[in-house]
């Protein structure tokens, strides 16, 4: 397996590569990460079942978006595919460091790729994966219609087979066109799984996010999750606003944002999440 990623990572580089050494690294709950180099190169691999191949071409193609606006650093995709009943994905191995002073740039960075817009509409050009979960991304004119059909409705549906109980789900859905009433977003190049876990600073003091969920939809999401497990840094919301000012009623709308990860959350790892979700849903009917 690991001779056969080497060739395919020196067929897509144009250089050749040997494995002399790996190392097992971080690299969340969902699959296995490693450092693997030659001794002067090093890439970042990360490994799942053959079944998820499509997860790793999401996650290469989305990281090949961010990298195209050349807004904002990300580490750029090498290959992908299967051998030998696992899938696989490298991509460029970034050596990362402490915040520092980055975190400023990282705002003004992202607002930046935010202004990357799509004549196509609300959605992307394939399904990809939040987490562990199928997030569908059919292209929608409507920002409305795409986050109640294909983000909170889809959410609840896979709730429901988990046994979740939402009783003002339906409640919700309906009310949606008053708490979108008078927010009108472009349709915004969106990293879609920004919490802290997926930003960090490299060595030299570049901002560069990680692991996306990519699709167009409206910037705030990007924003709300930076807000749900512990805020970023204080310079990178200054930054970000002064160079794309959020739209008025988005401390709402935050919530409704949110809402999506805390059920997608549920539907994940079970627990107290749903009774989180439940109570957001409280707090945005009131």
């Amino acid at each position: 397996m690991w001779t056969a990623i080497a060739q395919h990572i020196s067929a897509k580089t144009g250089t050749a590569f040997v494995i002399r050494d790996r190392q097992a690294v971080g690299g969340g709950c969902i699959n296995q990460a490693y450092q693997i180099s030659d001794g002067h190169q090093a890439y970042f691999l990360k490994l799942n079942q053959a079944s998820q191949v499509a997860m790793f071409e999401a996650e290469a193609l989305g990281l090949r978006d961010m990298c195209d606006s050349q807004t904002i650093r990300v580490p750029k995709p090498v290959c992908w595919g299967t051998v030998d009943g696992s899938a696989y994905i490298a991509m460029e191995w970034l050596d990362l460091g402490r915040g520092g002073d980055a975190w400023g740039r990282m705002g003004e960075q992202l607002a930046a790729m935010h202004r990357v817009t799509s004549d196509r509409g609300f959605g992307w050009v394939q399904p990809n994966t939040i987490g562990a979960t199928p997030q569908p991304n059919p292209w929608t004119a409507s920002w409305l219609e795409f986050y109640r059909e294909h983000r909170l409705r889809h959410q609840f549906r896979l709730a429901g087979r988990r046994g979740g109980h939402f009783p003002r789900q339906h409640e919700l859905l309906m009310a949606l066109p008053d708490l979108l009433a008078g927010h009108d977003p472009a349709p915004s190049l969106v990293h879609g799984d920004l919490w802290s876990g997926n930003a960090a600073v490299t060595t030299v003091g570049e901002p560069v996010i990680l692991d996306p969920a990519t699709y167009y939809g409206d910037r705030e999401v990007d924003i709300a999750m930076t807000e749900l497990f512990g805020r970023f840094p204080e310079a990178f919301y200054q930054a970000y606003n002064a160079a794309y000012p959020l739209d008025t009623g988005y401390a709402t709308r935050k919530v409704l944002y949110n809402l999506y990860h805390v059920i997608n959350h549920f539907n994940l790892f079970g627990g107290s999440y749903e009774s989180q979700a439940n109570r957001m849903i409280d707090q945005l009917l009131r």
